[in-house]
């Protein structure tokens, strides 16, 4: 078994080789985040979303767990649980594949082409199939409030920075607003 383990070793690091920033959970290879950013030309673009990926002990000859930690609006996406619905990942999963097919084709591609008529999440796939415009603002409006940088780092790192910005700025326009109150 140690061709499997080997392969694994090898797909990850590959992954960190990379230009994906990767976050190891629990010191080992099965489980880990890596930041993936909306592809360029599609709705999604200036997302960035914190992808969940879990390794079957039998990788890569079963496929890779893969879900979205942060919420995203699509219709192969569960909005609960990030869950994706891929074909590719959950079907058609071949040894051949590795994790940054998953990165570099797959998971950009699903965002790219939504499949409506599979859906994971309903209300997307209703709206994409019913109003496309209002469908396409509601993705845009999704990647504004949940796929920022901020909201896939540390937690309580940003929450720190973001009072102290805010402090800060409210502090400035009170002093405006003071200012101009006194003649």
């Amino acid at each position: 078994m140690s061709s499997p383990s080997k392969r694994r070793e090898m797909d990850v690091m590959k992954l960190m080789m990379s230009d994906y920033n990767v976050e190891t959970i629990n010191d080992g290879l099965n489980e880990f985040n890596v930041e993936f950013h909306g592809p360029k030309e599609s709705l999604y673009e200036g997302g960035v979303w914190k992808i969940r990926v879990e390794l079957p002990d039998a990788y890569p000859y079963k496929s890779p767990s893969v879900g979205f930690v942060n919420k995203i609006f699509h219709p192969n996406v569960d909005e609960l649980s990030g869950s994706v619905c891929l074909d590719v990942i959950n079907q058609s999963w071949s040894p051949m594949f590795d994790l940054l097919n998953v990165f570099e084709v797959f998971l950009p591609q699903l965002l790219i082409y939504p499949n409506a008529s599979d859906p994971l999440n309903g209300d997307a796939a209703s709206l994409m199939m019913k109003d496309k415009e209002q469908y396409d603002q509601k993705v845009k409006e999704y990647c504004e409030r949940y796929a920022k940088k901020e909201h896939i780092t540390g937690e309580e790192e940003s929450d720190e920075e973001d009072v102290s910005d805010e402090e800060s700025e409210s502090s400035e326009e009170e002093d405006e607003i003071a200012g101009h109150a006194d003649p």
